[in-house]
């Protein structure tokens, strides 16, 4: 139920991009296993922009609305962050598949 509610919190449209990269990854890592550390590294910059584009939205609604309180500020900042935890937990997901496929010294 809490991944549900992150999910949609965290932006409907960036989430889902963000787990298009990740069953990406996971096809690569079955299909084509040198792209893996590439599309990690797609999500890990993906999550940086749309946490980017959360934040220019927030500045701009307190630009609109004036003097707001400190919890809508870190509310707001919550919300946020929820794609670049998303995002680095793809791109951490991706380095471990790539560890594994390594080959044996």
């Amino acid at each position: 139920m809490i991944l549900k509610e992150l999910f949609i919190t965290g932006g409907p449209l960036f989430m889902t991009i963000l787990t298009l990269e990740l069953i990406l990854l996971i096809l690569a890592a079955w299909k084509a296993p040198a792209w893996v550390k590439e599309i990690g590294l797609i999500a890990l910059i993906s999550c940086w922009i749309f946490t980017f584009i959360s934040l220019i939205q927030m500045f701009s609604v307190i630009q609109r609305v004036g003097d707001i309180s400190i919890s809508v500020w870190c509310g707001g900042f919550k919300v946020a962050l929820i794609p670049v935890v998303y995002g680095s937990s793809i791109y951490l997901i991706s380095l471990i598949l790539r560890i594994i496929q390594k080959p044996r010294i």
